[in-house]
Formats: C-alpha cells, sequence, structure tokens
C-alpha cells in the first residue's frame, strides 16, 4: 500500500471484534477491539484483580510486579532490586540530574535578552528562537535526551522504517512527496516516550500548564515550544488550546524551519500493546502526518506508565539493569480530500494503520475507563469510580 493510498484506504482490521465475557486472559490478548463497559455491568458487585484486569485490559500491567507494582515477586527479585536500590538506582539519579542541570544551563544561556512569547494566552515559550540559538538547543536537547535514555537504561534502540509493499510501482505525486509533515503522532506509553522524541526529531508538543511552572524542567518544556494547556478547564480554554495546536501544525508543515508538534492523540498511556481512539486535534490542520509507534518488549518490569504512582514508577525503571525500546517509524500519512473535511475519519484512519502496522489491539476505552479502573485498585467505591468516569 502506498502512503498516499492509506489516505483512501482503510487497512483492513483483525478478526473477531470483541463483544460479550471472556473466560481467560489469553482471549482478552488475542481479541481485536475491546468495547467499553455497559452500563448495566456497573452492578455492585465485588470484582476481584484478576477480572477488573480482564475489563479494562489496556491499563493491566502483567509484569512480575503485578498490579500497581506491588505484587509478591520472589526472593531473587527482591535480591534484585535491593542491590540495584543501593548501588544502581543512586548512581543514575546522579547522572540524570546532572544531565538535566546541563541542558538548563544551556537553555538559560541560549533565552538570555529573549523575550518569551505569550500568544493567545498559551504561549509559544521560545519556540522561535532563530540562528545559533535554536541550533544549539536543538542539537544539545537531541544528544542530552539520548544521554538520558542511556542513563534510564536504553542502551540499544531499535529503529525501523516501514515502507509499504509496491509502493514504488504506485503513482506518487511529486509534490506530496516533498511536503513536510506538519506533525507527528505517536501511541503513548510511558514519559519516556518524550525522551525519545526528543532525541530523534526534537518536537513540540502539548503539556499540562503546571509543567511550565516546574523547576529546570519549566524552562526546557518552553525551549521544546511546548502548548501548555488545564486538562480540567471546563471554561472556554479548550478551544483556544485546540487553535493554537491547529496553528503551530499548520506553521510546522509550511516552514522548514518551524518544530514539528508532536501529539499523543489517545490523550493517556496504555501499557502497550493497545490502541485507544485517537482525539481529532492532531488533524484538524488537515496537513499529513508522520506516525511513529513505540514499544517496549520487557522480561521482568513493563516501561508502560500504568497504575502505579510516578516516584515507584521510576525507581523501579531504575532498578532495571537493561531497558528495551523498538520505533516503528511509518512514510508520511497524505490525508484525502474526503478525510481533510472529516477529521473523524482522517484519525480512525491513521489509527487503524497504526494498529496494522504495529501489530497493537484496537480498544473503545477511554480516559474515564482508565479512572473508574484506578478507583477500584486502590479500593475506592464503586459510586466514586463512577463519579470520576462522569467527570
Amino acid at each position: 500500500m502506498a502512503p498516499n493510498a492509506a489516505a483512501t484506504t482503510t487497512p483492513s482490521e483483525p478478526e473477531g471484534v470483541g463483544g460479550g465475557g471472556m473466560s481467560s486472559e489469553d482471549t482478552v490478548a488475542t481479541r481485536p477491539l475491546l468495547s467499553s463497559p455497559p452500563a448495566a455491568s456497573a452492578a455492585p458487585v465485588q470484582e476481584s484483580i484478576e477480572e477488573l484486569d480482564r475489563r479494562y485490559a489496556p491499563y493491566a500491567r502483567r509484569d512480575a510486579y503485578g498490579p500497581m507494582g506491588l505484587g509478591p515477586v520472589s526472593v531473587v527479585e527482591a535480591f534484585r532490586l535491593a542491590f540495584a536500590g543501593l548501588v544502581l538506582v543512586p548512581l543514575r539519579v546522579a547522572a540524570g540530574v546532572l544531565v538535566l542541570l546541563l541542558y538548563y544551563i544551556v537553555c538559560r544561556v541560549c533565552t538570555l535578552r529573549v523575550e518569551e512569547e505569550r500568544e493567545g494566552g498559551e504561549g509559544d515559550g521560545y519556540a522561535r528562537l532563530q540562528g545559533w540559538r535554536r541550533a544549539v538547543v536543538v542539537r544539545c536537547g537531541r544528544a542530552l535526551a539520548r544521554a538520558m535514555l542511556f542513563v534510564f537504561g536504553f542502551y540499544w534502540i531499535r529503529e525501523y522504517d516501514c515502507r509499504f509493499p509496491h509502493a514504488e510501482d504506485e503513482h506518487v505525486d511529486q509534490s506530496k512527496e516533498m511536503e513536510r509533515p506538519g506533525a507527528i503522532v505517536s501511541n503513548h506509553v510511558s514519559y519516556v516516550d518524550i525522551l525519545y522524541h526528543m532525541s530523534a526529531s526534537f518536537p513540540s508538543f502539548v503539556a499540562k500548564r503546571s509543567v511550565a511552572r516546574l523547576p529546570l524542567v519549566g524552562l526546557i518544556s518552553k525551549c521544546l515550544g511546548c502548548i501548555f494547556v488545564q486538562r480540567e478547564s471546563k471554561t472556554s480554554d479548550f478551544k483556544g488550546v485546540s487553535g493554537a495546536v491547529t496553528e503551530r501544525i499548520q506553521r510546522s508543515h509550511q516552514q522548514i524551519n518551524a518544530p514539528m508538534m508532536l501529539l499523543f492523540p489517545e490523550g493517556t498511556t496504555t501499557s502497550g500493546d493497545y490502541l485507544l481512539p485517537f482525539k481529532t486535534g492532531a488533524f484538524l490542520a488537515k496537513a499529513p502526518v508522520r506516525p511513529v509507534i513505540l514499544k517496549y518488549p520487557y522480561k521482568r518490569f513493563n516501561p508502560a506508565w500504568e497504575s502505579m504512582s510516578g516516584a515507584r514508577h521510576v525507581f523501579l525503571l531504575l532498578c532495571q539493569f537493561v531497558n528495551y525500546l523498538e520505533v516503528i517509524h511509518l512514510p508520511v500519512y497524505y490525508p484525502s480530500e474526503q478525510e481533510k473535511e472529516d477529521p473523524k475519519l482522517y484519525a480512525n484512519n491513521v489509527r487503524k494503520l497504526m494498529a496494522v502496522e504495529g501489530n497493537l489491539i484496537l480498544s473503545d476505552l477511554g480516559l474515564a475507563d482508565k479512572r473508574v479502573y484506578h478507583a477500584a485498585l486502590n479500593g475506592n467505591s464503586l459510586a466514586r469510580a463512577l463519579h470520576q468516569k462522569d467527570d
């Protein structure tokens, strides 16, 4: 399938659309489409961890550390954690802080006497740095992001460039081949995703507004040109953010020196084997996108940031001597005229393509279902969990 042909042809979905109950975890793993739990299932019945994991499979951890990273571990694994906690973790924390401080100094020097841009209330930060300032920020950022991945145990990263079969035999509009994508769209598994994309292409991305106020990281995120949002805001802010994202994507598509936008259209993380429904924000600009698929093979600890605190996740990640990351780069996806007029169709077709090429399971669960799952794991009442889902 040629890249431009994919824009008008929906990739075939795996067979066996989900519905009904399942009797084993294996059945869940092979089911291509998980359905959001029906309202009738919200009966006040106490569910076991296994039942919750089957119901909310995209968010369930199935590594050696169990749900929330608090499951029982073997004596050998406990010894490994103790040794790593005493030796490996302190060394990696020190190295990570050094890398962070070094890049903060680079960003501070490159933004001296440069006024921060605050257009539209959300701000461009320092996305429009020019000349040597931009060159230093980008080159040092990519190198130090890769150094940080090394500190986290990602010594080798396997990258694959996917080329559709027989693409060279099909007519491709040469003008399209020269077009620059306006955004990178990626599945979302962990905060490590950000480090990889920084090391590979140094894009801008959407972040919580609170990130801009964090020590060290705040300035770095502004140099990346992040668009800061308030996720829980119920005001008209969303319209402004959506417009800012669309404008930034269009600018990146049209100007070769503009930073690329990175968007995670799922809106939240998964365990790494699933692909949630895509939001349309990345597709409203009608510009081509470059799909990227991240996969984290693991033996004991799954790097996916799911169902555990950030501090515990970082600790367990640093305790692994080696972590693995595989990246699949798909060709630039050029939308058809029909997709340009229908962002939902555009988003859905890109999602299906990524699921097929990345061997990911489609799920129609979302952030609200994730909150219910986490509330249940934490022992909150069902009524409270359902209230969180409605919010």
